[in-house]
């Protein structure tokens, strides 16, 4: 059976923008709907099956993170943010409140295409399995049930912390998790604003598990934002 194409909710006030995504997207099998404000885009979600949402964050008649809230209060629909807005604090902002990826404008056509494919790849996973059991990309493993990682099929000692860091990171492989959402998890939300200590035990990883640490494969940087476990 041929899959029905997948429909991408476009929130977006400035046409140009729109015409340019319903050009580009459609002909790469996309089906597009759109909204130019958030009480819009609420109305399109709330009568149509939509697959994921681009949302742009300068919206006309709310914030775009007042936007995002109310998606994630409402579904788990995946939401790819496009946005002028660079700074990093806003990106730790968007992730933080549940945003599956971010693009800064101007961005190039293949990336983004290839960031929605990602997201809905990641999507469709999660709603057709139970969070993985085990990570296997290229040459490393991890085995959540028996708690070991292995490289090259040789087994890599690694402390209870790093265990736990890496499978965080491994249940959401691909996706990026902000630094005080590791820290939160792994350490507790006493410890939430110590990043220098994250990166300490991601250098130690990187150690363990990469070929070259400056060049990480597998545990890669979001600068100023977190880290993802690569998925591809």
């Amino acid at each position: 059976m041929i899959d029905a194409p997948k429909r991408i909710l476009v929130v977006e006030d400035e046409e140009p923008i729109r015409r340019f995504l319903r050009t580009s997207l459609t002909s790469r099998g996309y089906q597009l709907e759109e909204a130019c404000g958030g009480r819009e885009a609420y109305d399109r979600l709330a009568s149509q099956q939509i697959n994921l949402v681009i949302l742009d964050l300068g919206l006309p008649d709310c914030d775009g993170m007042q936007v995002l809230a109310q998606l994630r209060s409402r579904a788990a629909t995946p939401v790819v943010v496009l946005s002028a807005r660079g700074r990093e604090s806003e990106k730790v902002a968007a992730f933080e409140a549940g945003a599956d990826d971010y693009l800064t404008k101007p961005f190039g056509v293949q990336e983004l295409a290839a960031r929605l494919h990602a997201v809905l790849r990641r999507s469709a996973q999660s709603d057709m399995a139970p969070p993985p059991l085990r990570y296997a990309r290229g040459e490393l493993v991890v085995d959540m049930v028996a708690r070991r990682v292995l490289l090259r099929d040789q087994e890599v000692h690694v402390t209870p912390i790093e265990f736990k860091l890496l499978s965080l990171l491994a249940k959401h492989a691909g996706k990026v998790l902000t630094h005080r959402q590791l820290l939160q998890e792994v350490w507790g939300a006493e410890h939430a604003d110590e990043v220098n200590y994250l990166r300490v035990f991601m250098a130690g990883l990187r150690r363990k598990l990469e070929v070259n640490s400056a060049q990480p494969r597998y545990l890669l940087t979001e600068q100023g934002i977190g880290y993802r476990l690569a998925d591809e």
